[in-house]
């Protein structure tokens, strides 16, 4: 990746890509420091200490708005409201038939679906900026809390937290149309690796704590280096794993020139759903923790059933494993259909080598898509529980490079080297006229 690093940079179109790339990179972190008026910031410090180790949605917007969450700033919800909104559109498009319809248009119609994207990405950040202010003014972290000051400050630091929701998805579009890999993917890249000070601070004070009280740490913190780098070349090699179905294209005469004949393949790949699984899952069940934020209980079964489905408890890793398995399969489902890939195979007189055309080719691709579901399902199960399995057997608690965010991290690196590949590529690549 380096190597292609460099190579890029020596061409002078793809170094002003890069360069423009950096310069987004700089003004998405320029906007995650800047608070949105109207707060007490040492209020919102004592409120957010410890906000990585609840668990909760608060957590998992942390991590990914790259900490611009916790100091409520103008990009506070981060990339979040697009990733939901893309999300919902993706299932939309399967259920409404107007909208699947909108996906067969070509450009005319992708255009339309992100135009939709884009108004429910504002509507969502609205929503959610309103929920944050709701949970700011609970805590007593707002300085402005009578009459039309209220009403005043509420709604100007909710337009705030829409305004940086809209100018973050307007920069992640800049990257995709002057730029270099998908714009919202980079900004998501930037957002963690800019938690990894965060992180190594952590480890330098469980460090410390060996050298001082407990040794263990001295064994656990190398460990967990060993485990991180291991775990990032498991993804590496996972992320390009895919099975290849052999398709054989039937000859067929047209006029006096033979046409077909050739052999191909259909790739699928291992890591179907991505990180979408593990996303939907961790979404689902921090929905518990973040009621318990919100109502605090001082005790009694809502205490003990909230406690259920603390991140350090057996029932939720048990629920975590169950759900990532089951949206993985949800999610294939949705985005492939063997009937149409078999359908369009039979059209294109292609044919997989032993099996006959029609219902036994979409029993057989079924049955692969089933068995490839579920190696990569528990694949990324695995990655999303050991940091939770590593915490629990060590008391290694808020190191905030969890699963989703090394799984993120690394699809957005091979993405983003593959990108630059390509563009080489063609720059180099002379044609027949040269």
């Amino acid at each position: 990746m380096f190597k292609t690093i460099r190579n890029a940079w020596a061409i002078p179109d793809l170094r002003r890509k890069i360069l423009f790339t950096l310069l987004i990179v700089l003004v998405f972190r320029i906007g995650s420091i800047i608070p949105v008026p109207f707060l007490d910031m040492g209020a919102l410090g004592q409120l957010m200490k410890g906000v990585d180790d609840s668990g909760s949605m608060l957590s998992y917007l942390n991590t990914l708005s790259g900490g611009a969450f916790s100091n409520a700033t103008l990009f506070a919800m981060g990339v979040t409201p697009y990733i939901n909104s893309s999300i919902i559109m993706q299932l939309l498009c399967v259920a409404i038939p107007p909208l699947e319809r909108m996906t067969k248009e070509g450009e005319v119609g992708r255009k339309k679906i992100g135009k939709i994207t884009r108004y429910v990405t504002v509507l969502l950040g609205l929503i959610q900026g309103g929920a944050y202010f709701w949970y700011l003014y609970r805590s007593g972290v707002t300085t402005y809390n009578q009459g039309f000051d209220l009403v005043y400050s509420a709604v100007i630091i909710i337009l705030a937290f829409t305004a940086g929701t809209a100018l973050m998805m307007w920069l992640g579009e800049q990257i995709n149309s002057h730029g270099i890999g998908n714009g919202i993917s980079i900004l998501l890249f930037a957002g963690i690796i800019a938690r990894f000070p965060y992180t190594i601070s952590i480890l330098g004070q469980y460090w410390q704590q060996g050298m001082e009280q407990d040794q263990s740490f001295l064994v656990f913190v190398p460990l967990w280096i060993v485990i991180f780098l291991g775990v990032i070349w498991v993804i590496t090699f996972m992320q390009d794993s895919e099975r290849r179905i052999p398709i054989q294209y039937a000859k067929r005469v047209v006029g006096r020139k033979m046409y077909g004949g050739q052999s191909s393949y259909l790739p699928i790949k291992v890591a179907l759903g991505g990180v979408l699984p593990i996303i939907f899952a961790s979404s689902i069940l921090s929905i518990p923790s973040t009621i318990k934020m919100f109502w605090q209980p001082s005790g009694g079964f809502w205490a003990s059933f909230f406690d259920a489905f603390s991140t350090e408890g057996w029932l939720y890793m048990l629920l975590y494993f169950i759900f990532i398995i089951a949206f993985a399969y949800f999610y294939t489902a949705i985005q492939y259909n063997p009937v149409e890939m078999a359908n369009n195979l039979k059209q294109n007189n292609g044919t997989i080598p032993g099996i006959r055309p029609g219902h036994p080719t979409v029993d057989f691709i079924s049955k692969i898509l089933s068995r490839i579901t579920l190696i990569g399902a528990l694949f990324l199960a695995l990655i999303a529980l050991l940091p939770l399995v590593y915490a629990a057997l060590t008391d290694m608690r808020g190191l905030s490079m969890g699963g989703t965010s090394v799984i993120i991290i690394v699809g957005v690196a091979l993405e983003t080297s593959k990108q630059m590949e390509s563009q080489m590529m063609m720059r180099h690549y002379k044609g027949f006229l040269d």
